[in-house]
């Protein structure tokens, strides 16, 4: 484990995966991850830390049940939409300004500015729905 330590990643080619334990373990990342996540056991636990360019509006609304995430924006802008108990929320995200996203609450992506955003994620449970899908 100490050469993981001693190396650099590119967050959005490989995720680091930080245990339930505090130990850090970096995961491959192919177009299949979040597809196959369930089938991930080993990643059962714990957050996720990605990087992703935020290019384009989200083309899903997406919950964790597992916990909060937490959304930073490194550059570009975009509003965080929030399906709250209380109401559509609209969160404006900037340069250098993060959002925490409760639990289990629906969210998406409007895209202002391309740019890169940094999450920090329980993925286990992780569910998407199409924009216009209904929202339990």
């Amino acid at each position: 484990m100490a050469s993981a330590a001693a190396s650099a990643y590119d967050l959005a080619a490989t995720y680091l995966h930080i245990k339930s334990n505090s130990t850090v373990v970096p995961v491959e990342v192919d177009e299949e991850f979040w597809a196959r996540i369930h089938e991930r056991t080993h990643l059962h636990e714990g957050r996720m830390v990605m990087l992703l360019p935020m290019t384009e509006d989200w083309p899903t609304w997406e919950r964790h049940p597992a916990g909060d995430e937490i959304v930073y924006m490194l550059s570009g802008a975009m509003y965080l939409v929030l399906k709250l108990p209380v109401g559509e929320r609209s969160v404006s995200l900037t340069a250098k300004h993060a959002c925490i996203v409760p639990r289990g609450i629906w969210h998406t992506g409007k895209v202002r500015e391309p740019g890169e955003a940094l999450f920090i994620t329980p993925g286990v449970g992780t569910e998407n729905r199409p924009l216009g899908a209904h929202l339990d």
